[in-house]
């Protein structure tokens, strides 16, 4: 996957069950954040410290939304 170019022939190449599209990641990746976050809340040992941290990661995932969608919107002009 980390070499995939996404040009589409392994669709019809392998096997549907062999292929994943990246929306059906989605639920495994949200999963991986939250164990991400998690794992990085043990650093923080008062609620206040916890709920700041937590406030941080709203932010920095908020800033990731943003970039994701002025990335789409930048791609829209490259169709042809």
């Amino acid at each position: 996957m980390d070499e995939c170019i996404r040009c589409g022939i392994c669709h019809d190449v392998y096997p549907q069950e062999a292929v994943r599209h990246h929306s059906e990641k989605i639920p495994e990746e949200v999963e991986a954040n939250i164990e991400w976050t998690k794992g990085l809340m043990k650093y923080y040992k008062t609620e206040e410290e916890r709920k700041g941290f937590i406030d941080r990661m709203k932010r920095y995932f908020s800033k990731e939304k943003i970039v994701m969608e002025k990335t789409l919107e930048r791609l829209e002009s490259l169709e042809i």
